[in-house]
């Protein structure tokens, strides 16, 4: 699936029976996750970018690589978890920075791929923080019943 949101039970699922990790944890940090943290984006969001000005033959200084990443970063947060929310995100970025938003088109082709790769990322990610909070809190079995290593 290319959607964050649509993926959410089926996290929380694996999460808590794979992971170990506890429902009270995955209730709060999936869910919040999946809001909040979508790291596939913002990378693909700063890639992007960077793709884009190197067809149009624009160098980028150090410094509107650093402006790329923190708009990437800024637009990422609370991005809807939906299939190309990202394309709006990179337009945002992309005249921000002066580059032209008609290099948009050249991504159309790929981003129903690329998007389903951010969701795995994104989820991913996700996954990783719910193990993380559950390891610090002590809310995680080391390992779950259901993994076998036979």
């Amino acid at each position: 699936t290319s959607s964050s949101s649509a993926t959410l039970p089926v996290t929380i699922d694996c999460v808590e029976k794979r992971a170990g990790v506890s429902n009270r944890v995955c209730g709060l940090v999936i869910p919040l996750g999946t809001s909040i943290n979508m790291s596939g984006s913002a990378l693909y969001e700063c890639v992007a970018a960077l793709f884009i000005a190197q067809v149009y033959g624009i160098e980028m200084t150090i410094s509107t690589q650093f402006a790329v990443v923190l708009l990437a970063l800024v637009t990422s947060i609370g991005m809807a978890g939906i299939p190309s929310a990202s394309i709006v995100a990179i337009i945002i970025i992309l005249k921000a920075i002066g580059l032209p938003a008609e290099g948009i088109g050249l991504l159309f082709a790929v981003d129903r791929i690329l998007d389903m790769c951010r969701t795995t990322v994104n989820v991913f990610s996700d996954s990783c923080c719910a193990v993380l909070v559950a390891s610090t809190e002590g809310e995680k079995d080391i390992l779950s019943p259901a993994i076998s290593f036979d």
